[in-house]
């Protein structure tokens, strides 16, 4: 079978695919259509669009797009980024950036031919723009600016293994440093296999706000407050945390997300106290993850060996769960292990008869017994789970119930909690709760 190869002629290069498809890029100054569509991508990067969209995902978590994105796609993202070291691979992030914006602004516009101009003495394509101009006005001094990214000042365009004459794809020859196989997949993707560019654009930059110093300076500040209030009280209990949790998601953009993070907090220190046994509380799952692809039952799960027991599914700003029972039915037709399944809302759940008969007929037909909490009796359950035990006072597990939740939004505990979201706006909300609860319990303390 033939390999994906690239012809060079005198006015042209040709991208030959496997399958004999072949996608020509002529040679010579810009065309007029590829002219507009520069002059718009330059308007609207110089109107801010980048900077809109850095703040929107250190703002807004619950306002971007992330969830769009497929696993495999986000892997590549995750594996270009963590090939980014001192040295190596921080202008094909920037690069990656810049393409994503141009693909968001103008779909038109292919991100493989990164030179363009009127001129006919330098190299140019006719469907081209100038990525370097583009970059170094509008895109390396927003990202330097934000402390995303630690750029040259004249751009990584200026890279001369990215400034080569050959369209960008899995046979551009230049030596890149960097995870240049998931770059080149991820041209590929966006022009061709689908990735969304604008979600694609909110998860980079969400992991990039989530790396930057100034997120690492909010958090371990967010974490000292609660050394302090470990070292001041040891008498904390489930309703002093409980309304810190329940503030702080009043507080939050995207609440249910957060009280889903809050619960999954708490079942994270009651796994830390033993009073699980050898069973085990499954990681958080990711805000793309879907249910039926990863076989979920709810947000929070506990596990013997790899069958689910136990389940819990956070319901924020919904109390009728008619429809959600019904889920539930055909989910534990495919997880005949569970003994527990769960909903948990913020206000008190609606309990009507038909929803009792309802329920009834599901766990008789599963064997599960099924519950439906609000929140505040939720917390009274697990903490009683552990009180049982013996194992560890409530005012150590109010404690690790406050460290788990701050270290998970602080991005410290990625095996348990592997957030994709910015936290970095859920901080600073955080942050004068916490202040206030130390300095409450400052006061009281004798």
């Amino acid at each position: 079978m033939a390999e994906l190869h690239l012809k060079v002629f005198a006015d042209r290069s040709e991208l030959v695919r496997p399958d004999g498809e072949t996608e020509t890029f002529d040679e010579g100054p810009t065309s007029a259509e590829a002219r507009a569509r520069y002059q718009r991508i330059k308007a609207r990067l110089s109107d801010g669009y980048l900077d809109e969209k850095i703040t929107l995902c250190k703002e807004h978590p619950g306002r971007i797009a992330i969830d769009r994105m497929d696993e495999e796609h986000t892997n590549l993202i995750d594996e270009l980024l963590s090939s980014m070291g001192s040295e190596v691979g921080r202008a094909l992030i920037g690069l990656t950036v810049l393409q994503l914006c141009v693909k968001a602004i103008e779909p038109a516009q292919s991100i493989r031919l990164h030179k363009g101009g009127p001129s006919t003495s330098n190299f140019s394509w006719r469907d081209g723009i100038s990525m370097r101009s583009l970059d170094k006005n509008h895109v390396t001094p927003v990202l330097r600016g934000h402390e995303l990214l630690r750029l040259n000042s004249d751009g990584f365009m200026m890279t001369r293994s990215l400034a080569e004459n050959y369209p960008y794809s899995s046979v551009y020859k230049a030596r890149i440093r960097g995870a240049r196989l998931q770059w080149a997949a991820m041209v590929e993707g966006v022009e061709r296999n689908g990735i969304e560019p604008e979600p694609a654009l909110h998860y980079l930059l969400s992991q990039l706000i989530n790396a930057a110093d100034d997120f690492r300076e909010l958090a371990d500040a967010t974490l000292s407050i609660l050394s302090d209030i470990e070292v001041v009280d040891r008498n904390l209990d489930r309703e002093i945390a409980l309304e810190a949790m329940e503030s702080h998601i009043l507080a939050s953009d995207y609440r249910a997300r957060i009280m889903e993070i809050a619960m999954h907090s708490l079942m994270q220190a009651v796994e830390e106290s033993g009073a699980l046994g050898d069973e085990t509380l499954k990681p958080l799952s990711q805000m793309r993850s879907a249910n039926k692809k990863h076989g979920n039952i709810g947000d929070i799960e506990i596990l013997d060996g790899a069958g689910i027991v136990e389940s819990w599914d956070a319901k924020y700003g919904k109390q009728y769960l008619r429809d959600e029972l019904e889920e539930l039915d055909d989910k534990l037709a495919h997880h005949p292990g569970v003994r527990l399944a769960g909903f948990v809302t913020d206000g008190e759940p609606e309990n009507l008869a038909e929803l009792d008969e309802r329920r009834e007929e599901i766990e008789d037909a599963h064997g599960a017994s099924i519950q439906t909490l609000g929140l505040k009796k939720w917390v009274g359950f697990q903490f009683d789970r552990v009180s049982q035990t013996g194992l560890v006072e409530e005012s150590e597990l109010a404690s690790r119930w406050l460290f788990a939740y701050a270290e998970s939004l602080s991005l410290r505990r990625l095996t348990q909690a592997p957030i994709d979201e910015p936290c970095h706006q859920w901080l600073v909300s955080l942050r004068p709760i916490l202040e206030n609860l130390r300095d409450t319990i400052r006061k009281e303390t004798p």
